[in-house]
């Protein structure tokens, strides 16, 4: 077999195959059995059928079809290979040779492909990039004292009618052309925090117990979301919510602290805490957003040309041009970031192991709703491990290049990424708060939580290759109809 490899730009190639008939000789002997196994001819037993019937009765292009789409992948790989190429999706495929029926002539075909680009990076140690200084100041701590403070607040039954922030018990009631869509009864809520249907605030402001109120909506889920509803309410209670005084009673109340003054200290602390760990993401943002203005990465048209219409797709938005003109943009953008630390990861030789493996798995089950191992099993069946494996190499390549570049605040300072460890904070022990009616309870003090305190150079999740549970593996390989040639 003979290859040549033609760039047509730097994300794309086209390779011409020549393949010898003694090459495609076993491929035409593995496609006479198969057909001879699957058609009837009398006289002749199936699996049994001479090539020369075959020819007669059903025509020596079927068989150099079967035999052609059986090669292909094959010898597509072996050009692969040979090229030293890393393909992107799917190739296009056009047989423009093959041989007659005497056994007179090749197998020729070309193929056009998006490869992985060849891309040119900087020495991390030379990266410079700077973040803003970490403040904690009085109102930070004011802030938390409040929130906890809220934590441990009382509610109360008040007879008056509903004001601003104020805690609500109500009935709710949708209808759709008099139709009763859904109804829940004794729904806790607090004015302001926007977490119940659009226009409820307004309609509960001013009512007492026992009064009802209507307004229109839109629907947030069910077999009719987005559709707008009639939705009546009626108040059950109106609950007003008492805060404890601030003093040292409050500090032995909500932590293991004796005293308000160190309980503001260890909040204090906390903030300080918090604010690094935000500094440490902002590190990352501007560190990959730096990389991603310095380096140029092409990115497959073709590569974002099917994402955009596999997501418009999904939305059923074929023919929205404007939200296509904005996906396409995410997707170039979300594809620049991939190849980048794809290529971050192979320079820096970033290894990924089983364990890593296994608590990506498990993080990306519980986005699909699935079980780990059934979740671990669709991946595998999907042929998707490979693209789990780079993602989580794509998520170690960042840290790898904030450790070697040079990261300082505004006023000049060294910011030590590494320090940027969680704490914990223990429970205290023996502290009875029995007999306290909290709307909130804890026995220790609120920490930072989410991503930025597990990984503050953790990068968000792209998307693999459009993987979804429901997925089947896909033959990475093209196939080809060659009827016609004949």
């Amino acid at each position: 077999m003979k290859s040549a490899v033609e760039t047509l730009n730097p994300t794309r190639v086209k390779l011409t195959v020549e393949v010898p008939y003694e090459e495609l000789k076993p491929s035409l002997d593995k496609a006479y059995k198969t057909i001879s196994s699957q058609v009837t001819v009398p006289g002749f037993r199936k699996g049994k059928v001479p090539p020369r019937i075959i020819d007669q009765r059903i025509g020596h292009g079927a068989v150099l079809e079967e035999a052609v789409n059986d090669a292909l992948p094959h010898f597509y790989a072996q050009a692969i290979e040979e090229g030293e190429l890393r393909p992107l999706g799917q190739p296009t495929v056009d047989v423009t040779e093959v041989p007659d029926a005497s056994g007179t002539g090749e197998l020729k075909f070309t193929a056009e492909v998006d490869v992985r680009p060849e891309i040119t990076l900087p020495d991390l140690e030379s990266l410079e990039v700077s973040v803003d200084d970490v403040e904690v100041t009085d109102a930070d701590v004011d802030e938390r004292v409040e929130s906890l403070r809220e934590r441990f607040g009382t509610l109360t039954t008040v007879e008056r009618p509903v004001a601003e922030a104020d805690f609500v018990s109500v009935d709710i009631r949708a209808e759709i052309d008099g139709n009763e869509i859904d109804s829940v009864k004794g729904v806790s809520y607090q004015l302001g925090t926007g977490t119940m249907l659009p226009g409820i605030d307004e309609a509960l402001t001013g009512l007492s117990a026992g009064e009802s109120n209507t307004f229109e909506a839109p629907l947030a889920g069910g077999d009719r979301a987005g559709e707008s509803a009639t939705v009546t309410v009626t108040l059950q209670a109106v609950k007003n919510r008492e805060l404890p005084a601030l003093d040292d009673d409050f500090a032995q109340l909500a932590s293991e602290f004796d005293t308000l003054d160190e309980l503001r200290a260890n909040l204090r602390e906390q903030a300080d805490l918090q604010k690094r760990y935000e500094q440490g993401m902002q590190a990352r943002e501007r560190v990959l957003e730096k990389l991603l203005a310095d380096v140029e990465v092409p990115v497959p048209d073709g590569l974002v040309a099917e994402e955009v219409r596999r997501h418009l797709e999904g939305e059923n938005r074929l023919e929205d041009d404007e939200h296509r003109a904005e996906v396409e943009v995410e997707a170039r953008s979300a594809f620049k970031t991939q190849l980048l630390l794809d290529a971050l990861a192979e320079r820096e030789q970033v290894q990924v192991s089983q364990q890593e493996l296994i608590e990506y798995l498990v993080s990306s089950s519980q986005q699909y709703g699935m079980e780990p191992n059934e979740f671990a099993k669709a991946v595998d069946e999907a042929g998707q491990v490979p693209a789990m494996v780079q993602e989580v190499a794509r998520r170690k390549a960042l840290p790898v290049v904030l450790a070697k570049a040079s990261v300082k605040d505004a006023s000049g300072n060294v910011v030590d990424l590494e320090a940027l460890v969680p704490n914990t904070v223990d429970e205290h022990e023996g502290h009875d708060h029995s007999g306290h009616d909290h709307e909130g309870h804890s026995h220790g003090l609120p920490v930072p939580t989410g991503p930025a305190v597990a990984d503050p150079t953790a990068l968000p999740s792209f998307d693999f290759g459009g993987f979804t549970p429901d997925d089947e593996a896909e033959d990475d390989q093209p196939a080809a109809t060659a009827a016609e040639k004949a």
